[in-house]
């Protein structure tokens, strides 16, 4: 990939501030192409993020912008304590660069907490509360052509039934919904595909969708052009969804449900979390959740005191 390539168009100057750097580590400071590479994409992943918090220039950038963007790597795509310290060690030497320039006048890396200090899990929704957010999602007072509220539906009701992450809710694609197996084909982190079973809830919200929504979605084209990639979940312009709007539709259905600040990953959790409550394997949870290592699925394994309490009444001599 050459320097200037971009997999997403970012205002100019978040643009120019990572090709500059990325100049000056290859050509001044004499990196190798793989460190360099790797530094370009943490800063895109960075700069993705800052453009979508509505940020067009780095010195627009505040400690708070960073953090929140490292705590979503941490919650959404669960990146380990060590890749994040390499992606915080990214964006403080990039920042100091910056300053260093003139570019920006104050460096916001200077106090950014170390990712391990962290708490790494996010809540967990009960189920009352998750059939509350999903049910939020219903007609609207003044309907809507397409009516996306179906749209929304199905997503939530995918997320949760499946332990889907945002960034795999956009790159779902109608083939991988396997109606008659009701089976979902999962695409996650490393290119590793998973198959999740799916509730009866949950597929029959996705056939409502693709049955009253999304045929009038992927008519939304110019020129003929095929916007929607093969993809399940489209925006109202039938382009995929993608993990930012996926936020911002859970965070709003959430706010109308009156369950405060809730976020995708947290719909994830409270997948695994019932299933284990439920009685679930562990082994099984790990491959429903895509994890290599079942150490990052035992995080899942807290439970209530509530139920700690009935477990031990239930199942020891003296409880």
């Amino acid at each position: 990939m050459s320097l200037g390539a971009r997999q997403h168009d970012l205002p100019r100057g978040l643009d120019r501030a990572i090709d500059d750097y990325l100049v000056f580590a290859r050509v001044e400071c004499g990196l190798l192409p793989a460190t360099v590479e790797a530094y370009h994409r943490d800063l895109l992943d960075l700069c993705e993020d800052l453009a979508a918090a509505g940020v067009t220039d780095p010195a627009g950038v505040t400690p708070k912008h960073l953090s929140d963007h490292l705590r979503s790597m941490s919650r959404e795509r669960e990146y380990a304590p060590s890749t994040l310290a390499r992606h915080l060690a990214t964006m403080k030497v990039f920042f100091r660069h910056l300053e260093s320039n003139g570019r920006v006048s104050d460096n916001p890396t200077a106090h950014l907490d170390q990712p391990t200090r962290w708490k790494k899990l996010p809540g967990v929704l009960s189920p009352r509360e998750m059939r509350t957010l999903v049910e939020a999602a219903g007609p609207p007072e003044h309907p809507t052509t397409p009516p996306l509220w179906i749209r929304d539906r199905a997503v939530l009701e995918i997320m949760y039934a499946c332990g889907l992450r945002a960034s795999e809710v956009g790159r779902l694609g109608v083939s991988d919904v396997l109606v008659e197996q009701r089976l979902v084909k999962v695409t996650g982190k490393g290119e590793k595909q998973r198959l999740v079973p799916i509730g009866k809830p949950a597929m029959g919200a996705v056939e409502a969708y693709v049955r009253e929504c999304r045929a009038v979605l992927v008519t939304a084209e110019v020129a003929g052009e095929r916007r929607d990639k093969g993809r399940m979940f489209l925006s109202k312009n039938g382009r995929p969804l993608d993990r930012v709007r996926v936020w911002q539709l859970v965070r709003s259905y959430a706010e109308r449900a009156g369950l405060g600040h809730v976020h995708p990953h947290m719909l994830r959790h409270s997948f695994a979390t019932h299933l284990l409550g439920g009685g679930a394997d562990l082994r099984i949870v790990q491959d429903l959740l895509g994890h290599a290592d079942i150490s990052t699925t035992q995080v899942y394994t807290h439970v209530d005191k509530g139920r700690l309490r009935e477990v031990v009444k239930a199942h020891h001599p003296r409880g």
